[in-house]
């Protein structure tokens, strides 16, 4: 799944941009949680990532695929196996939205495994693993998953639970939030800028303004 910005979205929010978060037309709402596995040397191995979709977004993507005919919330185990994957076709290149860095660097992820949909109280939840190219050692200085669209297409918060999985003792989280009233600052510059660019319509040359929105987990080990 690689969710594509419409530009004039983002030119028309120039003029009308808030400071408040969520303003800015991302056109889906997910709701995420994240579990961070460490394998049985204590090393991170893998990231697992649920996604809860807005309710408007589940009910169109049900009814596009068919699912819930009788509109009773509840989907058979055929639709179930339906609606597992649905979100999982990702184009070449599509990062999925996670981000994890070491040191201020981008580790690799595998591409999803393991996933899995249900559709529960009018949204549907995803989750899926994405394992780490090569084991993390975590200490001192904070290993960071950041959840976050770079089109800002799709609006990304960790509301969902934290967990660390297998963690050696003395690992802990911490969830980090940004300066909305900030990010929003840097929206409108970065719209400013584009605007006036030779590039305005060429939707792939937009600046990827998500990462200013970007929750992040930070993990650190002591000892």
């Amino acid at each position: 799944m690689r969710l594509r910005l419409v530009t004039s979205v983002f030119l028309i929010a120039l003029a009308a941009f808030p400071a408040a978060r969520g303003s800015a037309h991302p056109h889906i709402f997910i709701d995420s949680g994240v579990t961070l596995v460490f394998d049985e040397s204590g090393q991170l191995g893998a990231v697992r990532v649920v996604w809860a979709y807005d309710e408007l977004y589940s009910l169109l993507t049900v009814e596009e695929l068919g699912l819930d005919p009788d509109f009773d919330g509840v989907l058979t185990d055929a639709e179930r196996e339906t609606l597992s994957g649905f979100d999982m076709n990702w184009i070449e290149g599509f990062a999925g939205d996670a981000y994890l860095l070491v040191g201020g660097e981008k580790v690799p992820l595998s591409v999803p495994l393991e996933w899995s949909a249900a559709y529960e109280e009018g949204r549907i939840v995803s989750t899926h693993l994405r394992a780490l190219e090569e084991r993390v050692t975590v200490g001192a200085d904070p290993v960071i998953l950041q959840i976050y669209d770079p089109t800002y297409y799709t609006a990304y918060q960790i509301s969902l639970p934290t967990r660390l999985e297998n963690a050696p003792q003395g690992c802990v989280s911490q969830l980090f939030v940004p300066d909305f009233e900030a990010a929003g600052d840097q929206l409108r510059a970065a719209l400013r800028e584009f605007a006036g660019s030779d590039d305005a319509f060429l939707e792939d040359d937009f600046p990827p303004v998500g990462e200013f929105f970007a929750e992040e987990v930070r993990v650190t080990c002591a000892g």
